[in-house]
């Protein structure tokens, strides 16, 4: 019996669903992993050694598709240090909250990237924001401060570390918009790869501690998942586009939830899962809104957007 294109399609989507679902929790656990680390070791040090297997993870990945001399072949040089500047900023600036923020909380504040990317491509892309996306981004950040309410996740460096984090990220995806158009995603990898090994190293190295081998040995799962993480992701990304897989990111935050209470037992308060809330459903909101933004018009049939 043959198959349809299709059911074909269907199925590829939803394997692609499910290997993204599965990419989270694989990132869940390298955060768990980390946070334990850095309870003894320097945040800079364990970025430091995750960063390494990053990036020999992609360097491998794009010299099997052509030379690496080729990839470094770019017509943005400046934009793209400026992305693996900004990506490195954010991964210290998360290590930094991972040590002393609770997993939940923590995913809770850095899920409001996708509404600061709405609000950085305005000035930086001159993309425009109609009304249903504006309130949007104003529910995201009014769900932000019911989280860093007095008596909840403490406005302390560690959230603003977490804030830092989400903004740094936001800037990466809307320099990674502007550099698509220029470069070819191998090129883009080889840099932030190559960008974020040479800071990443540049900086931990001053941190460094000696490790007993029990510690290695999570080191190397921490690499381990980084791997693994991204590989699965890159597969995820073969079998649909995207803005298909984008809104699945948000079972980070239950997972992050749930992985901070059993590891932990921290739990996130009412209030700030509310607030949390809040974020999610404004950044579906904003994708809705992308997506239709998207969508060709068709012949006669183009209706205006209302946003």
């Amino acid at each position: 019996m043959s198959v349809s294109p299709v059911s074909q399609a269907t199925d590829q989507v939803g394997r692609a669903i499910a290997l993204t679902l599965l990419t989270i929790g694989v990132f869940g656990v390298q955060d768990v992993v980390a946070k334990i680390l850095m309870q003894d070791y320097s945040p800079f040090q364990i970025t430091m050694m995750r960063y390494w297997g990053f990036a020999v993870f992609a360097l491998a990945l794009v010299a099997r598709q052509a030379p690496l001399r080729r990839a470094l072949q770019t017509r943005a040089p400046r934009l793209q240090v400026l992305r693996g500047v900004l990506l490195m900023a954010d991964i210290w600036c998360f290590a930094l909250a991972l040590q002393v923020v609770a997993l939940g909380d923590l995913q809770a504040i850095v899920i409001l990237y996708p509404l600061l990317v709405t609000v950085f491509a305005i000035p930086l892309l001159g993309e425009t924001v109609g009304l249903f996306r504006f309130a949007a981004v104003g529910a995201g950040f009014a769900g932000a401060l019911i989280i860093m309410r007095p008596g909840g996740v403490p406005m302390d460096l560690g959230a603003l570390f977490a804030l830092a984090s989400a903004a740094f990220y936001a800037l990466y995806i809307v320099v990674t918009r502007k550099v698509a158009a220029l470069d070819s995603a191998a090129t883009s990898m080889t840099y932030s790869a190559l960008v974020g090994l040479v800071l990443s190293s540049g900086v931990g190295l001053f941190f460094w501690q000696p490790m007993g081998w029990a510690d290695f040995a999570l080191v190397l799962v921490v690499m381990a998942t980084t791997c693994a993480g991204h590989g699965v992701m890159t597969v995820a990304l073969t079998m649909a586009p995207a803005s298909v897989l984008q809104p699945f990111n948000y079972f980070s935050l239950p997972w992050a939830i749930v992985l901070s209470i059993v590891v932990f037992g921290q739990w996130i308060d009412p209030l700030s899962l509310l607030g949390a809330s809040v974020i999610v459903a404004a950044g579906l909101v904003v994708m809705a809104r992308e997506s239709v933004r998207r969508v060709p018009k068709v012949a006669e049939e183009a209706v205006p957007n209302a946003d």
